[in-house]
């Protein structure tokens, strides 16, 4: 393994919360507030609900990056240490599966972005396919050369992406009816019911939230850079995420909005004049970019992580001469290529679905068992000091993790558990193999 890189070719504190941000803020964000319309103004309390939850998440990935700052992997090296092998495997599997698909995903609102330029790319599923190929391996390609390569771009396209949003969040004030803030609960059900609904359709909007984690051993003073980049990261999202939804929400009546493709494209006008549909377009296009690389980023760290513990292939153990693990990355590429172009082709596009549904879980398993492992390291650790406030943060994490899966509904958990399980010859074959080697 080469030595370790020195710390200008690692990921700093900007870079690093680029990555958070990135990651979290992808091209989906720009429809949501359409996707809200119907519920009435309390779907701003669905965001600060969701963000309340996510600091408890967040406040424990940064506590585990202190406890343990060098761990590579993050979800998977918490679990691994605090649970033990297997439940650090099934969160690799599943979060490495899953990110690929979700991958695909971006890869898709990416290529839909750019169809408002190139008209072309709408029409034609070759052209868009091949759009989604290029990109793919343009990324790709990019973060093999270096993890501050990769970084590089993740901070140019974050502060990209925000800047619409933040135009627009900041414009809007100058714009906003109060009375398109009513009804306040417009959904025809309880306010608890209402408040449920929306705060589980923003909780996706804070995925992403342990990237800065990920990649541990490429970050720059780590127990320091981490929990700071996790929490500033969040609460930069946060900002974004709830003041342009309540300018977008405040400038266009509720009945209008709901019937929108393009919420943040629509208020923009209203507030700059019709050539703002065209850089907020871009900013969805650079949105999925940022978010498509932030991803490719961490392919590559979590089957690292789990290689150089003998529960994946050696393979992925492999690092280039910039210290890249690009074996992870190069096959994640591959199966993002496969997923991208089943959405093109007919008789496809039910099964890309289906692959989305089944990778849910698989994201948000990290977090509910990282929940659960920061105690146990706690008291492998002896730090007893601090451990009513401790339990408090696990007891709230581990709660809105289970309410966040429970959220997404019993086909999403459902289907999420057989991709698990399906991952459960694979260790078997691969710890008989590492007991072999060990006799």
């Amino acid at each position: 393994m080469p030595a370790p890189s020195p710390e200008k070719n690692k990921l700093g504190l900007w870079t690093s919360t680029s990555l958070v941000v990135g990651n979290m803020i992808g091209a989906g964000v720009f429809l949501m507030p359409a996707a809200m319309a119907s519920f009435g103004s309390i779907g701003l309390l669905g965001w600060v609900f969701s963000a309340i939850g996510s600091y408890f998440l967040a406040k424990v990935f940064s506590n585990l990056s202190k406890l343990l700052p060098h761990a590579t992997g993050g979800p998977y090296a918490y679990t691994r240490s605090g649970l033990g092998d297997f439940a650090g495997f099934l969160v690799a599997w599943g979060y490495y599966l899953a990110v690929s698909c979700a991958n695909a995903a971006i890869t898709i609102s990416f290529v839909s972005a750019l169809s408002t330029f190139f008209p072309v790319l709408a029409s034609s599923a070759v052209t868009a396919i091949a759009t989604g190929l290029c990109t793919i391996w343009l990324l790709t390609y990019i973060n093999t050369r270096g993890v501050v390569t990769g970084g590089k771009v993740q901070l140019i396209t974050t502060i990209l992406k925000i800047t619409p949003l933040v135009l627009v969040a900041i414009g809007g004030l100058f714009f906003i009816q109060v009375k398109n803030f009513t009804p306040f609960n417009g959904s025809g059900t309880s306010v608890y019911a209402a408040l449920t609904a929306t705060a589980t359709m923003t909780m996706f909007a804070f995925i992403g939230i342990e990237s800065a984690t990920v990649p541990a051993g490429s970050v720059a003073d780590p127990e320091k850079t981490i929990p700071r980049a996790t929490l500033l990261g969040l609460l930069i999202a946060t900002l974004v995420y709830v003041l342009s939804s309540f300018s977008v929400m405040g400038i266009i009546p509720a009945a209008s909005l709901q019937r929108s493709v393009t919420p943040f494209a629509d208020a923009a006008v209203v507030i700059y004049g019709s050539s703002a549909r065209y850089w907020v377009s871009a900013g969805i296009a650079i949105a999925a970019f940022g978010s498509l690389n932030g991803w490719t980023l961490l392919q590559g760290q979590m089957p690292f992580a789990i290689a150089n513990d003998k529960l994946f292939p050696a393979a992925f153990a492999r690092q280039n001469k910039k210290g890249v693990p690009y074996v992870g990355i190069l096959v994640s590429s591959v199966m993002v290529s496969l997923f991208m172009s089943m959405n093109y082709t007919k008789g496809l596009v039910e099964q890309f679905k289906f692959l989305l549904l089944l990778s849910l879980l698989s994201i948000l398993i990290p977090y509910l068992l990282s929940a659960a492992a920061y105690l146990i390291i706690r008291v492998k650790q002896k730090q007893v000091n601090g451990l009513t406030g401790a339990v408090t943060l696990a007891i709230l994490a581990f709660g809105y993790a289970l309410w966040t899966i429970a959220g997404t509904g019993k086909e999403a958990v459902y289907y999420g558990f057989l991709l698990l399980m399906g991952g459960i010859p694979f260790y078997v074959w691969l710890a008989y193999k590492k007991n072999s080697e060990a006799e």
